[in-house]
């Protein structure tokens, strides 16, 4: 036998322990690398003030991302999360008068609606996840627009709060989503429900033939992937101080798909990883604010994040092949 034909396995074993590690960790490497590159040639970037304004900005986009990943790990993905913010921002302009909490929750029953559309197609119908999330995407901001045609400034003392605030020199928003994703890594992790459904993602037939509600919980996780949608609509209204409906929201799902996609939960199914979920987040807001402070047009965020979803699809499939 030669050197080439005994080099080769090993070469192979080397390979699927690199795409192992980058599948793992390469979502932390990647902030990690992004925050040294921005200490050493972003001025001002180790500001408190910085630092606020990227939790900040980050928050709706962690938001969205944590419903995403519920989907992503039912072996589906939910389109219309941008649109539900869209028409959470419609629905909260409409209801302030009400008062801060009331609009809080016509905005997320919205969302919820949504949500429970995308699942019954899915569930009952039998509609692939990814046309049924896009129709409701093409319904929502229609509906969103119909509802607020154009911009709308806000001006609720309790709303500029939410999205000024801060408790101990963190602001809420960012808050609110650390304390989320603490809530659905509960979840999936510790619960009947999670167990569900991850078991529904790893493989449908087998879930039903096991007996599990497999409608029900399909169901109640598109509900709840547009409930956190809208929040992330009116977390964004609350930093913005307006209701934007014909641009709030837009390409939210590309940027949702990609923080969950490189924190290492699989387009398969089967397994969700919100702390990757949280990094992937992260990672996607500091690319962003890095190419925005060196100047570089906002079309290069989203030829990058296509890059990052390419990289981190491949790197998983090469790793399922093993």
């Amino acid at each position: 036998m030669t050197d080439a034909a005994l080099g080769r396995p090993a070469a192979l074993q080397d390979r699927d322990r690199l795409l192992r590690f980058l599948q793992n960790y390469g979502v932390y490497l990647g902030v990690a690398v992004l925050l040294l590159v921005n200490i050493a040639f972003t001025p001002h970037f180790l500001s408190a003030e910085n630092f606020r304004t990227q939790a900040v900005q980050v928050a709706p986009v962690l938001v969205v991302a944590l419903g995403m990943a519920l989907a992503i790990g039912t072996e589906g993905v939910d389109l219309s999360v941008g649109s539900v913010m869209a028409l959470s921002t419609s629905l909260l302009s409409l209801y302030l008068g009400y008062g801060m909490w009331i609009a809080l929750a016509v905005a997320v029953l919205g969302g919820m609606a949504v949500g429970a559309a995308n699942g019954s197609l899915v569930a009952f119908v039998g509609v692939q996840p990814i046309v049924a999330t896009l129709a409701l995407m093409v319904a929502a901001r229609g509906l969103a627009l119909v509802l607020l045609p154009q911009l709308k400034d806000v001006h609720d003392p309790a709303m500029a709060s939410l999205g000024s605030g801060d408790l101990l020199g963190i602001p809420y928003l960012a808050l609110i989503a650390a304390a989320l994703a603490l809530l659905v890594g509960f979840v999936v992790r510790r619960t009947t429900f999670g167990r569900r459904l991850l078991a529904i993602g790893d493989s449908r037939p087998a879930a039903l033939l096991a007996g599990l509600p497999v409608r029900r919980v399909l169901i109640l996780v598109y509900v709840v992937s547009g409930a956190l949608a809208a929040l992330a609509g009116v977390l964004a209204t609350a930093r913005l101080t307006a209701s934007d409906p014909t641009s709030l929201g837009t390409l939210m799902e590309l940027s949702a798909i990609t923080a969950v996609v490189v924190g290492g939960t699989p387009l398969s199914g089967g397994r969700v990883r919100i702390g990757g979920t949280v990094a992937g987040a992260v990672l996607i807001q500091l690319l962003t604010a890095t190419l925005i402070k060196h100047d570089l047009p906002p079309s290069w965020t989203q030829i990058a994040q296509a890059v990052v979803i390419v990289l981190a699809v491949y790197a998983a499939r090469e790793r399922g092949r093993r």
